[in-house]
């Protein structure tokens, strides 16, 4: 994951995410900040193969900087909803 202005023990307090899905891949880009720190943060693209996948590494992002279910937004655009879905 790319990294502008961080220490070399980051601590962040905000996940941003966002899910779009395109052709048969989920791309997830995810930006990490501090709101406490100006200027002090994270962000990181990857390509996953399932909306399961894409939710599981947001995730393990979140539970790695122990983020806060309440400091995490997610945006999902997907081709079509249904394909999402299980029946």
């Amino acid at each position: 994951m790319p990294t502008t202005s961080v220490s070399s023990n980051p601590t962040f307090t905000r996940l941003d995410a966002r899910i779009l899905q395109e052709e048969n891949v989920f791309t997830v880009t995810v930006r990490l900040f501090d709101h406490r720190r100006q200027g002090e943060g994270a962000w990181g693209e990857e390509i996953t193969t399932s909306i399961d996948s894409a939710s599981r590494l947001i995730d393990a992002i979140a539970q790695k900087y122990s983020i806060l279910q309440k400091h995490i937004s997610v945006s999902i655009v997907m081709d079509s909803f249904k394909d999402g879905t299980f029946h």
